[in-house]
């Protein structure tokens, strides 16, 4: 890890310690702007990571960012961090204007499915079209919509004002809201035209990816939550973690939070490496498959009190949920991994399989 990451991590770190308490993120599942989170982050400089200050942002690169939002994701932060960075590494690789507001950007399932059609103006474009389930949509200054033309997609930053936006919400009580737009006016100078499908091929990637990093983060919660009730709590005179059977449940648990951890930490080496799009789907398959086995055995240490909204468990387990959904499940990438392998022949599949490139833990 380098000096500039470690450091981004401990500042990250410490404002996430100090202002996500279990009231703060209380308060914004019932539709509570954490405003001083935000205003913190912003002044740290943490929502244009990985754009080139020549751009605005502050440098670094989206692995750095990718480390930031695992401990945004530990500390399960209610803010727009991840959508501010993934709308801002688009913005800046566009040409576009950045932002340090609060960002969203429109779910792209894949090259096709793009939910918004545009009409060309004189100084322009109108669009139109409805999207649901858009993270802090409420929240945001600025949306990204990525809409679709004869030939290409538009990409277009509008003011949220001018969208009609109806509240909605996931499992953890995060903002997923519906976004309808009726002849909204964009000028030219906050859109651009793009004719490479790739580009919204790995957005999706990317925020698969975010979604992995801050999963691992969740996941690393949980354990140690888990760790620190065995501790503390009793039963028959001693601590329960002194029980074979839940030392055998910590054991299990740990290998797949140390699982979740490593294949995320190489898929964020990859990504530095410009080589990431198997890393990607690996990562939200293997990340996916340890919350499946890692949330119950949390909440069958912690018992009844893990469900309920004195205890903090919940508000990492609830986004767990959430996001192993979001940009794809693991058996949506499993499919299209398989379907990849079985494209590229069986002459590859053992040289995949046994790779380097693809399994390297260091």
């Amino acid at each position: 890890m380098s000096e500039i990451r470690e450091m981004l991590e401990e500042t990250t770190e410490k404002i996430m310690k100090d202002f996500c308490t279990k009231e703060l993120i209380h308060e914004a599942e019932q539709g509570k702007w954490p405003d001083k989170l935000w205003r913190v982050v912003e002044e740290a400089g943490l929502t244009t990571i990985a754009v080139n200050e020549d751009l605005g942002g502050t440098g670094g690169t989206f692995g750095d960012a990718l480390s930031m939002l695992r401990v945004a994701g530990k500390y399960s932060a209610p803010i727009p961090l991840a959508e501010t960075l993934l709308a801002n590494w688009l913005l800046a690789e566009l040409g576009l204007p950045i932002s340090n507001h609060p960002l969203t950007i429109v779910h792209v399932g894949s090259q096709t499915e793009v939910p918004f059609t545009c009409i060309q103006e004189n100084e322009g474009w109108s669009i139109t079209g409805q999207v649901k389930n858009i993270p802090f949509a409420r929240f945001a200054k600025s949306i990204v919509f990525i809409g679709t033309l004869p030939k290409g997609f538009l990409v277009a930053m509008v003011d949220s004002a001018d969208c009609i936006i109806t509240p909605g919400s996931n499992l953890a009580g995060e903002p997923r809201d519906t976004i309808n737009l009726e002849q909204v006016f964009v000028s030219k100078e906050d859109a651009t035209i793009i004719k490479l499908e790739s580009i919204l091929s790995t957005l999706y990637q990317k925020g698969a990816l975010i979604r992995s990093v801050m999963m691992a983060g969740a996941l690393e919660r949980i354990l140690e939550l888990s760790i620190l009730y065995s501790n503390e709590r009793k039963q028959f005179g001693r601590p329960i973690n002194r029980f074979q059977a839940i030392q055998q449940q910590l054991a299990i648990m740990s290998g797949e939070v140390a699982a979740a951890k490593i294949i995320t930490e190489y898929a964020v080496e990859a990504f530095d490496d410009d080589s990431y799009t198997s890393e990607s789907m690996i990562a939200k398959i293997r990340v996916g498959e340890a919350a499946t086995i890692a949330v119950p055995i949390a909440h069958q240490i912690h018992g009844a009190i893990g469900f309920t909204d004195e205890h903090i468990l919940q508000q990492s387990t609830r986004r767990l949920w959430s996001w192993r959904d979001e940009y794809g499940t693991e058996t949506d990438w499993s499919n299209e991994l398989g379907s990849r392998v079985i494209e590229n022949g069986h002459s590859s599949l053992w040289s995949f399989i046994v790779s380097e490139k693809q399994y390297s833990t260091k």
